[in-house]
């Protein structure tokens, strides 16, 4: 059942897309203004994640996110989503997530075990905000 799961968030996260709250006011460079904090600074992470960048939380969103990805000159990249498998198990709705910024050129869907700050399993939903983002975020 958990191989299905990922394809099954991601079917529910992109068909929703269309009607997800629209982008927030939030800089196209970092640091984002409060309630955003640096999950770096929050839990033990390192400041740049490959393939996620320097992330920003409003910690009032956790688990689910966003998380906000910038790239290595500050420039937000993604925006990133960790639903528990446990709660999309358990049929929890994860709903009206907002978004970093409303263009969306890519998505990336993967299992991730679980890290500081989002313990439980879950599922990585990466919104790439633009064509290079995938590139500028993955080292």
């Amino acid at each position: 059942m958990h191989s299905s799961l990922p394809v099954l968030a991601a079917s529910v996260l992109l068909g929703a897309l269309p009607f997800l709250a629209a982008a927030q006011t939030v800089p196209d460079t970092a640091p984002p203004d409060a309630p955003f904090q640096k999950v770096s600074e929050l839990v033990t992470l390192p400041d740049f994640l490959p393939g996620l960048g320097t992330l920003y939380v409003d910690p009032a969103t956790l688990p689910a996110g966003p998380f906000l990805g910038y790239d290595h000159d500050g420039k937000l990249s993604a925006t990133i989503y960790m639903p528990p498998l446990e709660d999309l198990e358990g049929g929890q709705a994860f709903d009206d997530l907002a978004l970093g910024r409303d263009s969306v050129a890519s998505v990336d869907i993967y299992h991730n075990a679980g890290h500081p700050g989002v313990e439980k399993p879950h599922v990585h939903v990466v919104l790439y905000h633009d064509a290079d983002a995938k590139a500028r975020l993955a080292e």
